[in-house]
């Protein structure tokens, strides 16, 4: 049998198939076919409940909306009252404390000449100082950094009050909060995130009058309820701490594991293939070995008060 023919053959059993399954399909239709006259008043009754649905749904969502913005008119008033009964009742504290906070300054390192070029994002360990000083005043927080910095620490400092209210139970509607950030002239762009658990600390030590040790340092996030969270450039900051003479480098807890990279190389005839094997490694472990300078885990701001007051 010639391919021509198989193929011939092939083509006339799918037509014939074809065939037979549409003349099924218009005897099953044919059997169910319903009266035209009441599919059409069918339709109409879905379209008017449908139609009393949207208008239904379109009303709820506006009275819904009615009621979250004045939902927001009555926690707006609700906030200027509270603030003027704190500014007639609450205690003014005052109180003055400061650290070094490691921090990793970040440059742009440019290699090649233009218009062929690389550019390369060098980030190095740096000591900065932090301080505060609580006033009698009117609940602001304010940050002053000298130099000027790429990166606001406000967000930091406003946490940092709020998780030091809730640590020592001691109400700041009634004082001014004053961070002073000083750095090297040289110190294009700092994390101002990673010193929050440490402008925390200071504030805590501030109204509770303690005595900060200056050869402790730390680096962490704060949250509102004290918690001490993950930050960036562990090494950097582990290395700018013990060059400034730290003996305790208190870490978040979430830092405890480093990824450190092997180098390993395999023969394949002529040709040499490079491999960088990542290596877990304990944080503190790794950090006392190679750089020499003690680690302290802190997973909340209570941890920390602790390791201070050790």
């Amino acid at each position: 049998m010639g391919k021509k023919t198989l193929t011939f053959i092939v083509m006339f059993v799918l037509l014939v198939a074809s065939i037979v399954s549409n003349a099924y399909l218009v005897v099953k239709l044919n059997q169910q076919q319903v009266n035209p006259t009441e599919l059409r008043e069918h339709v109409n009754r879905l379209e008017a409940a449908n139609a009393w649905l949207v208008k239904e749904l379109y009303q709820t969502n506006l009275s819904l909306q009615q009621a979250r913005e004045q939902l927001q008119v009555y926690r707006s008033e609700l906030a200027a009252l509270k603030a003027q009964i704190n500014r007639t009742t609450a205690i003014g504290e005052e109180g003055s404390a400061q650290l070094e906070a490691p921090a990793v300054m970040r440059r742009i390192q440019y290699h090649g000449n233009y218009p062929f070029y690389s550019r390369e994002i060098v980030e190095n360990g740096t000591m900065i100082k932090v301080s505060v000083d609580i006033k009698p005043g009117h609940g602001r927080v304010l940050v002053v950094t000298k130099p000027l910095m790429g990166v606001v620490f406000q967000d930091a400092a406003n946490t940092a009050v709020i998780a030091a209210e809730n640590y020592t139970g001691i109400d700041l509607s009634g004082s001014d909060v004053i961070f002073s950030v000083e750095a090297s002239s040289k110190v294009p762009e700092v994390d101002g995130p990673s010193a929050g658990a440490l402008m925390t600390t200071l504030i805590i030590a501030a109204l509770k009058d303690i005595s900060l040790p200056s050869d402790i340092t730390m680096t962490g996030t704060i949250s509102s309820n004290g918690h001490v969270g993950k930050i960036g450039g562990v090494i950097e900051k582990a290395k700018a701490a013990k060059e400034a003479g730290k003996r305790i480098f208190i870490l978040p807890r979430e830092n405890s594991h480093l990824i450190r990279y092997e180098e390993v190389r395999e023969q394949v005839g002529l040709i040499t293939i490079i491999r960088e094997n990542p290596v877990v490694e304990d944080a503190k472990e790794y950090i006392e070995k190679n750089i020499g300078i003690h680690v302290e885990y802190a997973d909340s701001i209570d941890d920390i008060m602790k390791i201070i007051n050790a």
